[in-house]
């Protein structure tokens, strides 16, 4: 009868450890699965076309995950409901059976109920460029260094400001940010912020609209049509006679937009306000190469999918998916994240920058 009570309690305390470490577990630092074979679905969930570089990735995780032996599921979701059907994708795509989902998610707070579904069907979940948030069923984050960014397009904006106009001891500026649906959105503007706020506060930068929330500064959709919009409205309404030295845009698409609304507003003469951006969308680097936008940020598209489909080669082998980086807090979990490093791009190393991309390179000629 001792050796049976001791067994027991022995037993217990095997459970209640076992139990501890389940609800201790860190997000993607479990034991992954035993692998898959080749020719296994590999979902790809992208939010829309509003961006060259979501183009580009949709094309290069089909060819890359193809080249890997993987059936690539690569779905985009553009229309009004953008996040009601990436979920519906996403749906499908476990319906399917996919053993991975990479997601480029339209809004971190949505998806919930989908990664969920995946973790059920034994699937492991990669957040692409932006975190899914709120939700302890997402395995790896891989992304560039966003926060990063940021810090890089703030500190243009100072750089730029001092080179254009080097007899101004203050200058007027006004803030952009991205979609409300995008965790990144805020990332990049509170990175700038690290860098533009302490000049706000001592009265080297003001913003002559006051707007400096986030909540105000926002663009809907990541729309260039809503950027261009608001900066007529901005222009309109505080710059009569008052010079606009700078624009911190969170990307080129908007910097765009931003850009043609100063020109139409005459606010380009006799000096250019600088225009900050990100993505080196090939639009915009004949426009860093003449001074009308200052500087993009260099995140090479091809080296971000590529790491994500190592990482899915690596599940696939039944190992744990590369990390480089602290773990991201998604607000549920703490995400085991991938961070590849950032650029700045202006027009003095621009060629130097796009040397490994001739299409890019012929355009900074």
């Amino acid at each position: 009868m001792r050796k049976i009570a001791i067994t027991t309690v022995a037993i217990a305390g095997v459970a209640l450890m076992a139990l501890s470490g389940c609800s201790a577990r860190t997000s993607g630092s479990g034991t992954d699965a035993a692998g898959f074979k080749s020719g296994s679905v590999i979902g790809v969930a992208l939010p829309d076309k509003t961006s060259e570089n979501w183009v580009l990735a949709g094309k290069l995780f089909t060819d890359d995950l193809t080249k890997a032996g993987f059936k690539a599921d690569v779905q985009y979701a553009p229309s009004a409901n953008t996040a009601s059907e990436q979920a519906s994708q996403i749906s499908t795509m476990n319906t399917k059976g996919a053993k991975v989902l990479i997601i480029g998610a339209f809004d971190g707070k949505q998806l919930g109920t989908q990664v969920k579904d995946a973790h059920t069907n034994g699937a492991k979940v990669i957040a692409y460029d932006r975190i899914i948030q709120d939700s302890p069923n997402v395995d790896y984050y891989v992304a560039y260094d966003n926060e990063k960014v940021g810090e890089l397009q703030g500190q243009a904006l100072l750089d730029g400001m001092k080179a254009r106009f080097p007899d101004a001891k203050t200058y007027n500026i006004e803030l952009f940010s991205g979609a409300s649906t995008d965790p990144n959105a805020a990332v990049f503007f509170d990175g700038a912020m690290k860098i533009l706020k302490p000049k706000i506060d001592d009265g080297t930068l003001k913003v002559v609209s006051g707007q400096t929330a986030i909540a105000q500064t926002q663009t809907t959709g990541w729309l260039a049509a809503n950027a261009q919009n608001r900066m007529d409205t901005l222009l309109a309404g505080n710059y009569s006679g008052t010079v606009l030295n700078g624009v911190l845009s969170p990307n080129d698409t908007l910097a765009r937009a931003i850009i043609t609304s100063i020109k139409a507003a005459g606010k380009n003469t006799p000096t250019m306000p600088v225009v900050t951006g990100q993505d080196s969308e090939a639009a915009s680097i004949p426009l860093i190469m003449t001074g009308e936008q200052y500087s993009t940020i260099n995140k090479d598209t091809s080296k971000l999918v590529e790491q994500a489909v190592a990482m899915v080669k690596q599940l696939a082998a039944g190992k744990k998916a590369s990390t480089n980086s602290p773990a991201t807090d998604n607000g549920s979990v703490k995400v085991p994240t991938y961070y590849l490093a950032p650029q700045l791009v202006t027009a003095k190393n621009a060629a130097a920058s796009y040397a490994n991309n001739p299409t890019l390179e012929a355009l900074t000629k």
